[in-house]
């Protein structure tokens, strides 16, 4: 793993905190995340799972793009609060109530994470918060 990052000057950057792992010997990435990241930092921020609940505490109704928006959104103002940002996310998990709703929540994923997606875990289950569909956290580097 790390010797593929090494040999592939595409996918490490000794500028950056946040290199991207791609090797060939595992399966491709087939949405807007990567194999790994390998990060160079000495601070993390760890976020709680966001909703789509606004920040004046209105639930966010409607479609799985418009609650995965708005999550995103949340997630963002977070980041930045903890002197962060969406391109310094490392780790994401995705909860969907219903896993049916992937490819939508997905569309509107990678409009938040065009460059040096972070790797991503993405989980069906039974019940979310104020009946929600879709709860994210991240793990990011911080600087």
């Amino acid at each position: 793993m790390f010797e593929d990052e090494l040999e592939d000057d595409d996918t490490h950057e000794a500028s950056t905190m946040k290199s991207v792992i791609q090797t060939e010997k595992a399966p491709k990435a087939i949405g807007p995340y990567s194999q790994g990241i390998r990060v160079r930092t000495g601070e993390l921020l760890f976020l709680s799972g966001q909703i789509p609940v606004t920040p004046a505490g209105e639930l966010v109704a409607g479609d799985i793009e418009s609650q995965t928006e708005q999550v995103l959104k949340n997630l963002e103002a977070v980041l930045t609060a903890g002197g962060s940002s969406l391109s310094q996310v490392l780790k994401t998990t995705v909860y969907l109530k219903n896993l049916d709703d992937f490819p939508r929540m997905n569309a509107v994923y990678e409009t938040f994470f065009r460059d040096k997606p972070p790797a991503r875990s993405t989980v069906e289950v039974s019940r979310l918060p104020r009946q929600v569909v879709i709860e994210i956290d991240v793990i990011a580097a911080v600087g």
